[in-house]
Order: C-alpha cells, then sequence, then structure tokens
C-alpha cells in the first residue's frame, strides 16, 4: 500500500515519496551511508499492480466528487435515522412543559400524532444533511490539500492538528449554508403544531410569508453550533486513527485488511468525541462513528486513494538530526 501511495504523495498533504519508501523498506542506505544496505527494492511490475487498484488519482476532480457522494451517505442516512430522537428533542427544547422528558416526549407525541408523527420532518432532514455531508466531506478533503500546499511538506506536518482545525472549518462554513433552508423547514415542521406536515406544504409557506430570508436567518446560529463541533471533529479523528496505528494497532495500515481498517475508522471517530454527558455520548458517538464508517467504507468501496497516517518528512528529520 505504501509503495502505490508514493506515486499519489506530491499532491498528499502529510508524506514525502521517499519517507513513504523508508517506510516501507524501499529506500536501502539512503537515511544511514554509513550503515549495511538495506532490502531490495520490489520491481516495477508489483508497484503498477498496486498502483492500479486506484479508480483515481488523489487530489481528482473525480476523487472529490467521490468524497462528496461518501459525505451525502453518510450524513443524509445517519441524521434521517435519529428523527424520531431529534423531533423529540426540539419539542423539548421549545416547550419543556408539554414536554417533560424523552420518554414523555415520545409518549405525547405517540398519543397526538401517532406512530407516523415521529417520522415528521424526514425529508427537510434528509435533503438537508445530504447537502451538508455533500460540502462537510468533499470541502474538508479540498481545502486539506489546498491549505497543505500552502503551508508545504514539512509545516503541513508540524502544523497538522491545525491544518485539520482550518480545512474543517472552511468545509462547515459551506456546508452550513447548504443545511440551513432545509433545517429552518425541518424546525418549523417539528415544533409549529399545524403550520405545515411536509416540506411541500412547509417550503412554499415560509417563502410567501417571509421570502428567502426564511430559510437563511437560521445560518448563523448553525456557524456557531456546527463549525467548532466539527472541528474537533475531524481533528480528533484524524489524530486519534494516528495513534491507533501507532500504539494500537499490531501491524502497519498496509497490512491491515480492508475490514480492520474500517474498525479502525469506527473506533477513531467514536473516541474521537469521547467528552461530554453519557446520553449525548451515545447519540453522537454513535452517530460520528456510524458517519466516518459510511465515508470510509464509500472510499473502499470505489478503490480512491486512502493516505496512510501523516509521517515526518526526511527532510525535516535531517534538520532535527533524527538521520544523518
Amino acid at each position: 500500500m505504501f509503495s502505490s501511495v508514493a506515486h499519489l504523495a506530491r499532491a498528499n498533504p502529510f508524506n514525502a515519496p521517499h519517507l513513504q519508501l523508508v517506510q516501507d523498506g524501499l529506500a536501502g542506505p539512503r537515511s544511514n551511508p554509513a550503515g549495511p544496505p538495506g532490502p531490495p527494492r520490489r520491481s516495477r511490475k508489483l508497484a503498477a499492480a498496486s498502483v492500479e487498484e486506484y479508480s483515481c488519482e488523489y487530489g481528482s476532480a473525480k476523487f472529490y466528487a467521490l468524497c462528496g457522494f461518501g459525505g451525502v451517505l453518510s450524513c443524509g442516512l445517519t441524521h434521517t435515522a435519529v428523527v424520531p430522537l431529534d423531533l423529540v428533542k426540539c419539542r423539548m427544547q421549545v416547550d419543556p412543559q408539554k414536554y417533560k422528558g424523552i420518554f414523555n416526549g415520545f409518549s405525547v407525541t405517540l398519543k397526538e400524532d401517532g406512530v407516523r408523527g415521529l417520522a415528521k420532518g424526514w425529508a427537510p432532514t434528509f435533503i438537508g444533511y445530504s447537502m451538508q455531508g455533500l460540502c462537510k466531506f468533499g470541502f474538508y478533503e479540498v481545502f486539506k490539500v489546498l491549505y497543505s500546499n500552502m503551508l508545504g511538506e514539512e509545516n503541513a506536518y508540524l502544523w497538522r492538528t491545525s491544518l485539520y482545525l482550518a480545512a474543517s472549518a472552511s468545509a462547515e462554513f459551506f456546508a452550513d449554508i447548504a443545511l440551513a433552508p432545509m433545517e429552518a423547514a425541518k424546525v418549523r415542521i417539528q415544533t409549529q403544531p399545524g403550520y405545515a406536515n411536509t416540506l411541500r406544504d412547509a417550503a412554499p409557506k415560509m417563502y410567501k410569508e417571509e421570502g428567502l430570508k426564511a430559510f437563511y436567518k437560521g445560518v448563523a446560529p448553525l456557524w456557531m453550533r456546527q463549525i467548532p463541533y466539527t472541528m474537533m471533529k475531524f481533528a480528533c479523528f484524524e489524530r486519534t486513527v494516528e495513534a491507533l496505528y501507532k500504539f494500537v494497532v499490531p501491524k502497519p495500515r498496509s497490512e491491515c485488511s480492508k475490514p480492520e481498517q474500517l474498525v479502525v475508522t469506527f473506533v477513531a471517530g467514536y473516541i474521537g468525541v469521547w467528552k461530554g454527558l453519557f446520553a449525548r455520548i451515545i447519540m453522537i458517538g454513535t452517530l460520528t462513528a456510524l458517519q466516518w464508517f459510511i465515508y470510509d467504507s464509500v472510499k473502499v468501496y470505489f478503490r480512491l486513494p486512502r493516505p496512510p497516517p501523516p509521517e515526518m518528512p526526511e527532510s525535516l528529520k535531517k534538520k532535527l538530526g533524527y538521520t544523518e
């Protein structure tokens, strides 16, 4: 796997080609000229065969498009699955006297609206969070490459946590603009009895009453809520994956099967949000872990390049005196 990434490394924001070869045991005595010769290089045919396993180049338009599609599935499906819980939560926030708790909220909703009432708002939720996922994950990959190229190879490694934070914040800025109209419609459907039961009823009514402002007046609160969360979500995930492969997984990612890699993805997604109240941990932790699992599964299914965790560039190792 490392050798197959070598040809992609120029676009890879975290690794250098020669460092990948060192990691893969292909560099021979380069890092230590006085030492014994290293293991023989692999044949070009094997490297070429490995390269062909990818369906596109890292950082290509197809790569970004499929990452965006992975975001559509990961966010759209997971948020739609928890619509009943989200509905009760929103009603508890708007009318705490009537909806006194989670279980009481479900009981009141079932009594008044029946089982179908628990699905209110599913359409704007699915559309809105699909659009958010498209921008969140797709633009994250774009901004990660863009900012790393601006920083340069060494600074991209040294400041990689800041890079993750900046890339995810930039992506979420646009993701919330995409989400805001559907989120506004969803809230009206779920929290204003009698206003509208479906997106087809709510959207025209909102536009007639307030114009486009009705769909975007909630974007600022979305930014305040979602951007910090997304920054922590992506930065924690990236650093957790790096730590798991370094300290926990007993073999390099290149030697792990794809199912094993997906398990690491799920665990990293869960650990990355292991802070806060227990109930929120269960809901948000599981939701986030599933999102990363679905997103990475899309990458595996479409055979997208998945660079290994970042490692220190050889040039930086020399500057720090780690190699001669």
